[in-house]
C-alpha cells in the first residue's frame, strides 16, 4: 500500500516515465527467447536502474556513460554475431537503442522517439513467430505505447492513467478498420531473410537416429501436423506417417543411404483404398514432408517414380496456401522438399492402402541394407546365427518365417519404457548387445534398432524408418492432431518378389501403442495439474479449444495469401486481378483515408479546446460585471482582483475561481471541464455588488 501511495505522489514526469518503461519491458519481453544472454541481462539492469532513477528523482547518467553503453552493445553484438547487418544482430542492436535512449528521457521529443522505436520493436516480434498468443501480447504492447504517447501530448495537468488509456483505446478503435481494410488488400511481400517466415520451427525428427533420441522426444507435446481426410480416415493402427529412413549403422548412430534416386523400374506400385486428406504441417526446420504411408501425389505433385497409369490421379481440389517447393519422393519412399520447412505449410495429398516399394529382385542397391560396423555389438551378431543354427527350419520358412520368430521372442522376453536409461560405452558402442541380451527395456528405436541388427546378421535386408504413428482420440474442428509424442520407429524388411515391407516390433510389446494409438504422454505441468486434480477432462478440453483456436488463426490469418486476396478482387468484379489492382486497392484506400483525416483535422481545429473555450466564456463575463481578465492570467489571479474589487460580497465567485484553478492544475486534474460549473459561475456573477 506504501508503494501504491508513493506511486500516486510521484511527480507526473517520474509517474509517465515509470509507465513508459513498464510497456517497453512488456515489448521487449518476448525477445527474450531469441537474444543473446548477455544483452538481456544489459538490457534488465538498464531498465531497472532507469526506473530507480525515475523513482528516486536522482539525475540521469552523463552523455559518456550512454556513448560507452552504445560502444558496448555494438562490439558484443559483434562478437556474438559476427556482424552488425542482419535480422538477429539488427533485433539486438535495436533492442539496446531503444533501452540506451531511455537513459536520455529528459524531453518531450526523447519520449517520441522511444515511441518510434517501440512501435518498431513491436513489428520486429513477428520476424520469429505469428502466434495467437505473441499477436495478443503486442495488442496490448501497442494500446500501452499509445497511451504512453497520449500522456506526453498532454501537457498541462496530471491526467489519470485511466483516462489516458481511455483515449488511446478510442484511438486504436479509430483505426481499426482501416487495419482490417490493409490486411485484406495490402500486396504479400516476401520474406525479408531469405526463406525465413518468422515461424519458430519446433524440435522433431532428424536424418539421424541414435538410441533414445525418440524416447526424449516424446516428451514433446508440441503438435508436428494436423490431418483431415476428406473420407473415412484409416484405422489408427494404420496411421504411419513415414519420416526418414535410415540405412547407414555405424555401431552407435542411424543415418540416411547414401545412394541416390531409386532406378525407374523401382517403381512405386499402390493399390487399395485411396484417402485424399489435408495437412497443415507445423515448421520443423527439416527438409522432411511426414506423409501418410503410402502417398503417391502431394499439392499437385506426384511421385516420378509412380507407375505411368497412376500419374495423372491427382487429388480433388487444392489448398490456399501452396508448397513453395515441389516435394519429391526419395527411393526409400520418404517426401523431401528442397529447403527445410521453416514456415507453416497446408497442402493436400493423395495416399493409398497398400503398396509395394524397392526391387523385388536382388540387385545392388540391397547391398548398403546388409552393411554392419564391424565388431560393434559381437555378442548379438552371435546371437543371430546361434538361432539359425538351433532352429534349421528357420531359413527354409525364409523372411517371414524369420521375422515372426524374432518378434515371438520381443514379446516373450522384453519391457516397453520411455524411460530406458543409457545403453552401451561412452562413445555408444555395444548398446545394443546391452539391449537384446541384458536389460531387455527400451522404447521404439531400441526395438527397431536391435531387430534391424540382428536380420541383418541373419543375411537380411533391413532398416529403421522413423516418422509418426497414431494421434489423438479427439479430433480438433475436424482434424486428427499428430503431436511430438507420436514420434515413432519401425522396421523395413526386404523380402523376395515384394520389396520392401513394414515390421513394427513395437506392436509385438506394447500392442496398445499401436492398435489404439496410445502414445505415454508426459506429466501435465503445475497448471494442468491443479485443473486435473478439479477434473481430469479438463486440462485436455482447454488445450484442445487453444490449440483449435490457434489453427484457425494460423488458417485465416497468417497464411492469408496472395491467391485469397485476388480471390477476394473477383468478387469485387475485378476479371484477371493481379498485384498491380492490389496496389491500386491500397492507394485509393489511403487517398480516401488521408482525405478523411484532413477533413476531421479541419473539423477540430474549428472546434477549441474546451478549456481554453470555458476560459474565454469566463473572462468575457468577468468584463460585463466590471473586472478586467486577462487572457494570460490564472484563475487564482483573477480571483485576487474580484476579492479586491468587491470584498465581502465576492465570495461566492472567489470560491469558484479557486475551483477551476483546482480542477484544471491540481494533481488529478481533468480532460474536460465540468459543465455545472459554469452554471454556478453565471449565477455567482449575476448576484455580484453593484
Amino acid at each position: 500500500m506504501r508503494t501504491s501511495t508513493r506511486f500516486r505522489n510521484l511527480p507526473r514526469d517520474a509517474r509517465d516515465t515509470l509507465v513508459l518503461l513498464v510497456v517497453v519491458a512488456w515489448t521487449l519481453l518476448p525477445h527474450a527467447w531469441h537474444l543473446p544472454l548477455w544483452c538481456i541481462g544489459l538490457t534488465t539492469g538498464l531498465l531497472l536502474w532507469r526506473a530507480w532513477l525515475a523513482w528516486t528523482s536522482r539525475p540521469l547518467p552523463h552523455t559518456i556513460v550512454r556513448t560507452a553503453m552504445l560502444a558496448l552493445a555494438v562490439g558484443l553484438t559483434w562478437w556474438s554475431f559476427g556482424s552488425v547487418i542482419g535480422k538477429d544482430p539488427g533485433v539486438t542492436l535495436l533492442v539496446m537503442l531503444v533501452v540506451i535512449k531511455t537513459l536520455e528521457l529528459r524531453a518531450r521529443r526523447d519520449a517520441l522517439v522511444i515511441f518510434f522505436l517501440g512501435f518498431f520493436l513491436i513489428i520486429t516480434n513477428f520476424f520469429y513467430s505469428q502466434s495467437l498468443l505473441v499477436a495478443l501480447a503486442m495488442l496490448l504492447a501497442v494500446w500501452g505505447l499509445l497511451t504512453a504517447l497520449v500522456l506526453a501530448n498532454i501537457q498541462a495537468g496530471r491526467p489519470s492513467l485511466r483516462e489516458a488509456g481511455g483515449i488511446a483505446a478510442s484511438m486504436a478503435a479509430w483505426s481499426l478498420p482501416v487495419m482490417v481494410v490493409l490486411f485484406f488488400v495490402f500486396p504479400r511481400l516476401g520474406p525479408l531473410w531469405g526463406g525465413d517466415q518468422g515461424q519458430r520451427a519446433s524440435t522433431g525428427l532428424s536424418n539421424t537416429l541414435r538410441m533414445g533420441a525418440i524416447a526424449e522426444l516424446v516428451q514433446n507435446d508440441q503438435i508436428a501436423f494436423r490431418v483431415k481426410f476428406d473420407g473415412p480416415a484409416p484405422p489408427p493402427a494404420s496411421l504411419y506417417f513415414r519420416g526418414p529412413v535410415l540405412t547407414v549403422f555405424d555401431g552407435r548412430e542411424w543415418q540416411r543411404a547414401r545412394t541416390g534416386d531409386m532406378p525407374p523400374a523401382h517403381a512405386l506400385r499402390v493399390g487399395g483404398t485411396r484417402f485424399e486428406y489435408e495437412m497443415a504441417l507445423e515448421p520443423s526446420n527439416a527438409p522432411v514432408l511426414p506423409m501418410l504411408e503410402w502417398t503417391s501425389h502431394v499439392e499437385g505433385h506426384a511421385a516420378t517414380n509412380l507407375e505411368p497409369a497412376l500419374r495423372d490421379a491427382m487429388p480433388l481440389g487444392t489448398t490456399a496456401s501452396r508448397l513453395n517447393d515441389a516435394p519429391r519422393l526419395r527411393h526409400d519412399g520418404q517426401w523431401t522438399t528442397d529447403r527445410p520447412v521453416t514456415e507453416r505449410l497446408q497442402f493436400r495429398a493423395l495416399a493409398h492402402a497398400q503398396a509395394t516399394l524397392g526391387p523385388t529382385r536382388v540387385d545392388a542397391s540391397l547391398a548398403e541394407h546388409l552393411t554392419l560396423p564391424g565388431g560393434a555389438n559381437p555378442r548379438t551378431a552371435a546371437w543371430a546365427l546361434q538361432l539359425l543354427e538351433a532352429e534349421p527350419l528357420l531359413k527354409q520358412q525364409g523372411v517371414e518365417g524369420i521375422v515372426q520368430r524374432l518378434l515371438t521372442h520381443i514379446r516373450e522376453g522384453y519391457s516397453y519404457t520411455t524411460a530406458p536409461g543409457v545403453y552401451g560405452d561412452a562413445r555408444g558402442r555395444g548398446a545394443v548387445d546391452e539391449f537384446w541380451l541384458d536389460r531387455r527395456e527400451g522404447f521404439c528405436e531400441h526395438f527397431a534398432t536391435a531387430m534391424v541388427v540382428v536380420l541383418r546378421n541373419m543375411g537380411i535386408p533391413s532398416r529403421v524408418v522413423t516418422g509418426y504413428q497414431g494421434a489423438d482420440p479427439t479430433l480438433q474442428d475436424g482434424w486428427h492432431v499428430v503431436r511430438q509424442l507420436n514420434a515413432h520407429a519401425w522396421v523395413e524388411v526386404w523380402q523376395p518378389n515384394q520389396g520392401w515391407r513394414r515390421v513394427d516390433p513395437t506392436a509385438a510389446v506394447a500392442p496398445e501403442r499401436i492398435q489404439q494409438g496410445q502414445t505415454m504422454r508426459p506429466a501435465p505441468g503445475l497448471m494442468g495439474s491443479m485443473l486435473g486434480s478439479i477434473d481430469p477432462a479438463l486440462w485436455p478440453r482447454l488445450q484442445g479449444v487453444w490449440e483449435t483456436t490457434q489453427l484457425r488463426w494460423n488458417q485465416w490469418i497468417v497464411q492469408y495469401s496472395r491467391g485469397q486476396q485476388f480471390d477476394l478482387l473477383k468478387t469485387l468484379g475485378v476479371a484477371q486481378p493481379d498485384w498491380s489492382h492490389l496496389v491500386y486497392s491500397v492507394i485509393i484506400l489511403l487517398t480516401s483515408a488521408s482525405l478523411g483525416g484532413a477533413l476531421w483535422a479541419w473539423w477540430e481545429r474549428r472546434r477549441r479546446d474546451p478549456w481554453e473555450r470555458l476560459q474565454s466564456e469566463m473572462r468575457e463575463r468577468l468584463h460585463r460585471v466590471g473586472i478586467e481578465a486577462l487572457p494570460h492570467e490564472s484563475p487564482r489571479t483573477l480571483a485576487t482582483r474580484v476579492r479586491l474589487a468587491w470584498g465581502d460580497g465576492a465570495a461566492p465567485v472567489v470560491d469558484l475561481l479557486m475551483q477551476l484553478e483546482r480542477t484544471r492544475y491540481a494533481r488529478g486534474a481533468t480532460a474536460r471541464p465540468d459543465p455545472v460549473w459554469w452554471k454556478h459561475f453565471v449565477r455567482a456573477t449575476l448576484r455580484a455588488p453593484p
